[in-house]
């Protein structure tokens, strides 16, 4: 997978720009504040359909535009794909591949596979459970459209069961029968979003693991687990056993949404217990995971986006993990830093092609 060619139209702070990219490594360097992570973000709306760092998507238009069109040319499978995201003020976001519009957004996910590594994601130690299973969603539901069938359909239900449970409490009344209905869905596609779930990590967590012991040179023990409301019973029994918890809540206490994924090292947890160094090597190591196993899910390596590298991380370990990209299992790079001679340094000592944008 190759991105040759990007142009952005009034995208964040472009107003008109285009690249012409390097086959392997491409670095955008310039001071704070000139948009290197918005070129990167840009590369990740093409994946995705929407941005890393800012759920609101009209915030990506350009101050006084009325629009932004972030248009990419790839190389996959020896075809060229042309994929256009568009977003105009007061209309719906569009994604075209090869001029054709998708019909579901959903549609799109994992035609391009990538992996973004940023100081943002320390957001998956320090915030709640919800970024971690969103992190989860995100790498299996690249690989397995049935998965995002049933998280789509499963967050559906949730959100009638908890409307419905409000409007009981709001009414003074209770029907069992409805309610039932939406418990048996609940249970449908939460069972089979656990047990995709559960295989997944007993597949990723020796991927990790591995990762992290060439970043840190086997000096700490790290460790990832799951935990779900779904090991102690069935989803069904769980939401029948919670029911006046539920009504008194007004909302869906138990289920698959509550999942979380534990981050320990040394046994205890990384939010407390692991140094700043130590917690970017893990993270960095989970997304390099994720790299692996998407790679050997699709047999395409994906695009992978480095945002500020050397932030938190000395000169020598950056070199360390760039130079993990050294060889064939990975594919096309993307850096961005402050500084153009500190990036320069570490590429060149690399095997491999590379371009320097200065912006």
């Amino acid at each position: 997978m190759i991105l040759n060619s990007l142009s952005l139209l009034n995208y964040k702070n472009f107003e008109s720009q285009s690249f012409a990219f390097d086959t392997k490594i491409n670095c955008f360097v310039g001071s704070n504040g000139v948009g290197k992570t918005n070129v990167l973000d840009a590369i990740y709306h093409l994946a995705f359909g929407k941005s890393y760092f800012n759920p609101v998507a009209t915030q990506n238009i350009k101050h006084d535009a009325d629009f932004f069109v972030v248009d990419g040319v790839f190389d996959k499978d020896d075809k060229t794909e042309k994929i256009i995201v568009s977003l105009k003020r007061g209309q719906k976001k569009m994604i075209k591949r090869n001029g054709k519009m998708y019909d579901k957004f959903s549609d799109h996910i994992g035609f391009i596979p990538l992996v973004i590594i940023s100081p943002a994601d320390r957001d998956l130690i320090i915030e709640g459970s919800d970024t971690r299973r969103k992190f989860i969603d995100n790498v299996i539901s690249q690989s397995n459209k049935q998965y995002l069938s049933d998280l789509i359909n499963y967050n559906k239900v949730l959100s009638q069961r908890n409307a419905l449970l409000k409007y009981f409490a709001l009414n003074n009344t209770f029907n069992a029968q409805t309610l039932e209905v939406y418990n048996d869905q609940l249970n449908t596609y939460g069972t089979a979003i656990f047990k995709t779930r559960d295989a997944f990590l007993k597949a990723f967590i020796p991927i990790f693991k591995s990762r992290y012991n060439a970043i840190s040179n086997n000096n700490e023990v790290v460790n990832l687990s799951y935990k779900s409301d779904l090991f102690e019973a069935q989803l069904s029994e769980l939401l029948s056993k919670n029911l006046n918890k539920d009504k008194a809540l007004q909302y869906t206490s138990v289920g698959t949404h509550k999942d979380d994924l534990i981050f320990e090292i040394e046994q205890y947890p990384i939010k407390k217990f692991g140094s700043q160094g130590q917690q970017k090597s893990f993270l960095i190591a989970l997304k390099l995971a994720q790299f692996d196993f998407l790679k050997q899910e699709s047999g395409v390596a994906p695009i992978l986006l480095l945002d500020d590298i050397f932030d938190k991380l000395d000169e020598q370990r950056v070199a360390q993990i760039i130079g993990l990209v050294d060889d064939e299992h990975f594919g096309q790079l993307f850096i961005s830093d402050t500084h153009a001679e500190r990036t320069e340094n570490v590429v060149k000592q690399i095997h491999q092609s590379y371009k320097i944008f200065e912006l």
